[in-house]
């Protein structure tokens, strides 16, 4: 093995052994994630978590991000909020198996025959309640192609995921819950960090990036339509708000 080949394999969290541990809750993670983050046929899963996106794909988001912020498409308010620096007061409802927020002023203000939930504020709340909400619809492979169509950032990575056949997502009798989060914010922006945990006790955190677009958050991904990142263990919520509804 190269010593290129022994990097790469000791910067990615999925090869190491204190990692079996959480495999499962990745499975479940990954089921999640193929929704918005949809990996092209052949993708290995197994690559280095990159870092936050520098690729063209953040070119279109800041471009996209740059564009006068519309109305929300529900009538939620917006605010001139930039930080999220505490949990906020929640209601929480299971959406399949994992507890999401709800509130009438934050959102989901709306949700279709097929259960897709959307219209979230245009706030530092809003984008957390809407990245949340996405992960809960996301644990349902069976939603997978009308999340794309709906809750994605238009640009080439929508495209390219809705070309792509639905995929085969492994079952899992493994639960994930909310555990913590950290909201990174500008005005048509929002990259959410959240800590999940399973109910085997298993920690992980993956970060969604957020457009404000068509007066709603829209989920972010590559312009060949794979993931910004992948789920990465932790040890524990140090650096995390900790909020759990489950």
């Amino acid at each position: 093995m190269n010593q290129s080949t022994e990097s790469t394999t000791e910067g990615n969290p999925f090869t190491k052994p204190g990692f079996i541990i959480a495999a499962a809750l990745v499975v479940a993670l990954i089921a999640a994630a193929v929704v918005i983050f949809i990996l092209p046929k052949g993708q290995d899963t197994a690559q280095p978590a990159p870092a936050p996106a520098k690729s063209s794909s953040s070119g279109t988001a800041s471009s996209s991000a740059s564009a006068t912020a519309e109305k929300s498409i529900c009538g939620l308010p917006s605010s001139s909020e930039s930080s999220l620096g505490a949990a906020p007061k929640t209601k929480w409802e299971l959406v399949g198996t994992m507890a999401a927020p709800t509130d009438p002023k934050i959102g989901p203000g709306k949700t279709d025959d097929q259960g897709i939930r959307s219209c979230f504020a245009h706030t530092p709340t809003g984008a957390l309640y809407a990245a949340v909400n996405l992960w809960a619809l996301g644990i349902d492979p069976s939603k997978e192609r009308a999340i794309a169509e709906q809750l994605a950032a238009k640009g080439p990575g929508r495209d390219a995921a809705m070309k792509t056949p639905a995929t085969a997502v492994p079952a899992s009798a493994v639960k994930i819950q909310i555990a913590g989060f950290n909201v990174s914010y500008t005005a048509n922006q929002a990259v959410v960090e959240l800590a999940f945990k399973a109910d085997t006790g298993a920690l992980a955190s993956v970060r969604t990036t957020l457009l404000w677009q068509d007066g709603d958050w829209k989920g972010v991904v590559a312009d060949n339509g794979a993931p910004l990142e992948v789920p990465r263990q932790v040890r524990d919520l140090s650096g995390f708000i900790p909020w759990s509804g489950a």
